[in-house]
Order: structure tokens, then sequence, then C-alpha cells
């Protein structure tokens, strides 16, 4: 037992022998430490979050993406009573498996996957837990991944189901699922447990703030723009589109809201003033989120500790609306920005012509770690499931300087 979680929760899906050396530490930190030491979480450095890794000398990666999510899920933890280290590797997992380019490489992956049931970087993090990080392997040489807790694999898994008709999000691909209905033993069908939906909300939180002050800081969003009420109203009907919760009215009540606080920053960053501002309102937004969900939450569910399925996490509407209004600002002014589409559909190329050429020439190509699940597998589909796992393993540089190898150009980052 550990806390409140029970030993169905601490269990892991292959037994594994004791260590030569004990140290004393609880399962779910042993969870954060293997998420945190994972050749996958490392990748993430050179992975694009909003702009790509090297546009900037220090922009934002899905890596620190990560450690951002990670602490913000962790202090909504510990005050709802959660147990902290379990939402901590939780968020450290959630974007493991998002592939190089960022959702417009997910999209890309998803076309060329079409054989074997698609792509999904929620699934692929699953398959990155369970198969792909090789630390653990069961009988029969089957691997286990990093072999966490349940309780852990259920935190990290946002979307608990397979690909249906009409949904776009899904959480594990058809080979996955013995390990996904080990992991979801004793779980309601479709319902996530409440750490699940803290690392939703921290995840939310972290890119929408993040995102945006990394767009005002290259120059890319001026905040005082929103004093224009036909903006605001643009960018408010954009959002309704591309984002939930809400009508156009509700976002434009939260972008009027927001810019009227006294910590909205005042410009774009030109002075250490002007840092110091910014810096200002990224607190202020992170606490105002986090916050507002914490005393929902406790309103609805009482002041005692909350774990998996005591509790869901409450965010009020107009605090998720002002989330989305963020996150629609940066679309705007970040990913809609001048050359974004020319961009865009060059990655889109870069990530189907590799997809092609390494089923080509599989299992020449592969990694050495997934040339022996490409010649086990027991059709064409599961063998472009591990062509599908070698590129989505790649970064945004790796996958670049692959592209020019088999093409014969130099390498360059894609413009």
């Amino acid at each position: 037992m550990i806390g409140r979680y029970g030993s169905a929760d601490s269990s892991r899906w292959i037994t594994e022998r004791p260590k030569t050396t004990p140290d004393g530490r609880r399962a779910f930190d042993r969870d954060r430490a293997r998420v945190l030491h994972s050749s996958a979480l490392r990748r993430l450095a050179a992975k694009t979050q909003v702009v790509g890794p090297t546009d900037h000398d220090f922009p934002r990666t899905r890596l620190t993406h990560s450690l951002e999510c990670a602490q913000i899920g962790r202090s909504l933890a510990a005050a709802l009573g959660a147990d902290p280290d379990l939402v901590d590797a939780a968020c450290l997992a959630h974007d493991l498996g998002h592939p190089p380019f960022g959702h417009n490489g997910e999209a890309a992956l998803d076309e060329a996957a079409a054989s074997c049931g698609g792509f999904e970087g929620n699934a692929q993090s699953l398959r990155e837990l369970t198969r792909l990080e090789l630390k653990v392997v069961g009988p029969g040489g089957r691997s286990g991944g990093l072999n966490l807790t349940r309780a852990t694999l259920d935190a990290a898994v946002k979307y608990p189901w397979p690909r249906t008709p009409g949904q776009a999000k899904f959480g594990v691909y058809a080979d996955d699922q013995p390990v996904f209905d080990w992991l979801r033993t004793g779980a309601p069908a479709g319902r996530r447990p409440l750490e699940t939906q803290i690392m939703d909300w921290a995840d939310d939180v972290a890119y929408s703030v993040h995102d945006l002050e990394d767009g005002i800081y290259t120059g890319l969003v001026d905040p005082t723009d929103l004093a224009d009420p036909g903006l605001r109203a643009e960018l408010a009907a954009a959002t309704a589109r591309r984002y939930p919760p809400g009508p156009p009215e509700l976002l434009a009540a939260a972008l009027e809201r927001l810019r009227a606080q006294p910590w909205w920053a005042g410009g774009p960053v030109g002075s250490p003033a002007g840092v110091v501002a910014l810096r200002r309102m990224t607190s202020e937004l992170i606490a105002r989120f986090s916050s507002a969900a914490v005393r929902a939450t406790r309103s609805r569910s009482g002041p005692g500790p909350l774990g998996r399925y005591d509790a869901d996490l409450v965010v009020p509407p107009a605090v998720a609306a002002e989330c989305a209004a963020l996150k629609g600002l940066t679309a705007r002014f970040v990913m809609g920005r001048p050359g974004a589409d020319a961009r865009q559909q060059r990655q889109r190329e870069v990530i189907a012509e590799l997809v092609d050429h390494l089923w080509a020439v599989a299992p020449d190509g592969l990694d050495p770690v997934l040339r022996p699940s490409f010649d086990a597998a027991p059709g064409d589909a599961a063998r472009m499931r591990v062509v599908i796992d070698q590129v989505a393993r790649l970064t945004d540089t790796s996958a670049e300087r692959r592209h020019a190898q088999l093409t014969g150009g130099d390498w360059t980052p894609a413009l």
C-alpha cells in the first residue's frame, strides 16, 4: 500500500527480480526515475513544441514542455492529495511518442500508417512505455518496456480507448491491446483517473502559457494588439473552430478578462523591464489556471486526499475558455505566421519519403533494437508498424539528416 494506492495500483506487468542493492524507494518514485532516465525523454530535446528546436537559441522543445508540465502537475497533485511522483511520471511520459515536427509530423505519420491502423502520438507514448524503451524483458523474450506500475501507466494514457470511427484521438494500437487491458484492470470503461485529468490540465496550462511566452519573446506576438475589439472577435471565432470549449462569445469575454489584468504584458520584450513583465504574466497565468482547478475540485469533492477514481478534476468553464483563448492567440500569430504553410508541407514530405524509403529497404535502415521486431512480424501491417516506430523515434534534426542522406542532398533544417 502506498498512501491511498493499493497493491494492484503499484503492481507491474512483468514481475522483476529485487535489486542487488535495495534503496527503499517507493514504486511511483521508481516510475518517475525510469521515465526521467529514458532515451525517449532525451529525444524530446530535439523535437518541435511550436517553433523548431533550431529556430532560436533557446526555444521550448517537447522536453522542456514535458518538464514544465511535470512541475505544474506535481503541484496540482500535492494540493489535491494525489501522489505527486505518480503524476510527475505521467506528465514526463505524456509526449514520449510524439514524432518529429510536432502535430504536423503526427498528421503525416497517421496518413503514412493507414495500412497498420494509423498513428496517434498518445498511443505511441504507450508503445514507448510498454514496448520500445528496453529495460525489462519477460517470459519468451517479450519486452515490458519500462515496466511501470499499473497506476502510472493508467495515468499516462490520455485517451483510454482504441481508435474508433469518428474519433480522432485514441490511446492504444491493436497490437498493444494486451498491456492496455492489463493496465485498465478495474477501471471504469472510458473513464480517466484523476491523475490523468491532472496531467491533461497541466499539459494545457503549460503549453498555452509558455507557447504564448515564447511567441512574445521572439516578437511574433504583441499582447497589446488585443486592445483591438475587431482582432479579439476574429481570434475568438477562429479559436472556437479550432479548440474547445464554448462559443466565440465565451472566448471573446475570456480575452477581454485577460487583457484587463494588471499583469498582462505591455508589449514586445525589448528591455529588462519587459522581460520581467513577461515572466510575471507567465507566473500569474499558471497560478490563475492551477488554483482555479484546485478550488473548484475541492468545492465538489471535499478536503480529503484524492486519487485514482475518487474524484474528477473540475476546471471552471470561464478558466478553460481563457486557456483556450491563449492557444488561439499563439495559433494565429506563431503557427499561422508567414511561411509556416510551406515549411509544414516540406516537413510532411520528409516524413512520407522517409517511411517509403525505410519500407523499401527494411530491415536495412532500421535501428538495431527494432530489427528483431521487424523480422518477427507476422505480416505486412506489423512490419509497417515497426517502420512507423522508427520514424516516430527520430528527432527533427535526425529526420532531416536521414532524409538528406537518402536523397543525396545536403542537410539543412526544414524551411
